[in-house]
């Protein structure tokens, strides 16, 4: 189950696991606060049981995500950058919690549809910031903020290779930046392969992310980037 994968990526070396019951990818649909509930809990449980990792829970339901924190979660990472609920800022700011904001053009089912920007970085970075300043006037702290450009929602090819290459620029450098590229379209894209063949193309690019200064990245094939990050931690600087 998602219990075991999860406690293979910690031996691996990931500090956090992202957890979700509702599918972001495009044209997913979108599934009940209950339906969330009863799909991450059970997993959070395990994973909380025999390991002390991080837990992240990818939602955008005050419900899901106050279950999820009484049962040992630690991060928010919410897709509508606190949009969806009304309450869900409030509950992170009361627990203390860190959010990860992240930029993304309509709903997952029908957010390909429409990927033009007239200047991507200029957009994304003023929707994040006004998103950072919304979750700052509900109580969250300034060092609980991470922001995230949402690689491959409602963007294109050249969108997502200009929030790549200036990641370490939004919201002037003020958050943690969390970069999310794990074998997506746009690697294959650049790669020509199909999504099982882009750990290569993947683990360039989260290089060229960090360099760029992302301060998370969330990948697939935790011991491959834990090694890449390794190797280019010795020899840049």
């Amino acid at each position: 189950g998602g219990e075991d994968l999860a406690l293979k990526l910690i031996d691996e070396g990931a500090d956090i696991i992202d957890i979700g019951g509702e599918s972001t990818r495009p044209g997913a649909a979108y599934v009940s606060a209950e339906e969330e509930i009863r799909r991450i809990i059970p997993v959070i449980k395990k994973i909380r049981a025999a390991s002390s990792a991080a837990i992240s829970v990818d939602t955008r339901k005050k419900e899901v995500i106050e279950a999820a924190v009484s049962e040992g979660a630690d991060i928010l990472n919410d897709v509508s950058a606190l949009e969806d609920d009304e309450d869900i800022a409030s509950f992170a700011a009361e627990k203390g919690i860190p959010v990860i904001l992240m930029h993304k053009r309509g709903i997952p089912a029908i957010m390909q549809d429409n990927t033009s920007y007239r200047d991507v970085f200029r957009e994304v970075d003023a929707y994040l910031a006004s998103r950072v300043s919304y979750a700052l006037s509900r109580g969250i702290a300034p060092n609980k903020i991470i922001v995230d450009p949402g690689i491959g929602f409602g963007k294109d090819f050249e969108a997502n290779r200009i929030l790549i290459k200036n990641c370490g620029k939004l919201c002037g450098g003020t958050y943690p930046v969390l970069m999310a590229l794990s074998r997506k379209t746009c690697i294959g894209e650049m790669t020509g392969k199909c999504a099982e063949d882009r750990l290569c193309g993947t683990i360039a690019a989260d290089m060229i992310a960090v360099m760029n200064g992302a301060s998370i990245i969330r990948v697939h094939d935790v011991g491959a980037a834990f090694d890449s990050l390794r190797v280019m931690k010795a020899l840049v600087d």
